[in-house]
């Protein structure tokens, strides 16, 4: 009996207690930070192809393809961490109308170049040496870390930006952050790009230029809680 009267009174403390606490006066609101840079390098991932009814010489010949790729990669002085090779397959296909089987053998390479100015020249190389299929091509910064950080910090200055319009009408003053939400996604705009089909001018002058790496716009959201006074 005395154990029951004593949860009794617990259980009215703790409810009476609860009726005491107060909600904190906040507001909350999002803040959206956008900084544009001129990439300075581009990841490249470029796939040889090769197709047969023998799977041995398919192979080989998808092998020898892409020797002459790796040596048009070293050649332009790439650092070995900058280039690797990211995918091999050799898959039978099954012809049901010639009733035969073919082999699609492919090899997959990813680069990263850093000088940009040897963009259009590294391309061409590749498809003259064996490249067949050129599955992205990805434009970046090598302060990604630096603008995304500036784009944070721009996003929260417009999250307490909004927050003083809203509550100067009503006359009150914003306080701490209660809770900072960050809603940033990674994305990676792709800026036009073009492959070269001729080396040189009509006349032999310079190469074309086949690239126009445009603007990165790095974008940072965040949602804020401000406690009112």
């Amino acid at each position: 009996m005395k154990k029951s009267i004593l949860f009794i009174i617990c259980l009215f403390s703790v409810l009476a207690y609860s009726q005491e606490i107060k909600p904190i006066p906040q507001v909350n609101v999002s803040g959206e930070g956008k900084i544009k840079v001129v990439p300075d390098q581009v990841t490249i991932l470029a796939t040889v192809e090769t197709k047969g009814t023998n799977a041995k010489e398919v192979k080989k010949q998808n092998n020898q393809q892409m020797e002459a790729v790796l040596k048009l990669v070293k050649s332009m002085n790439l650092a070995p961490a900058d280039y690797k090779t990211k995918r091999v397959s050799l898959n039978p296909q099954y012809d049901y109308e010639k009733k035969k089987h073919t082999y699609n053998a492919t090899q997959t390479i990813e680069i990263l170049l850093r000088d940009l100015s040897k963009y259009d020249e590294l391309m061409e190389g590749l498809v003259d040496q064996g490249i067949n299929r050129i599955d992205n091509v990805t434009f970046q910064s090598s302060k990604l870390t630096q603008y995304q950080s500036d784009a944070r910090k721009a996003a929260i200055k417009e999250a307490k930006m909004k927050a003083e319009e809203y509550v100067s009408v009503l006359g009150q003053k914003v306080g701490a952050a209660i809770t900072i939400t960050d809603n940033s996604q990674t994305y990676y705009p792709q800026p036009v790009y073009a492959m070269k089909s001729m080396a040189m001018e009509a006349d032999g002058a310079s190469p074309r230029q086949t690239m126009a790496a445009g603007e990165i716009e790095i974008i940072a959201n965040v949602s804020v809680s401000f406690k009112l006074e």
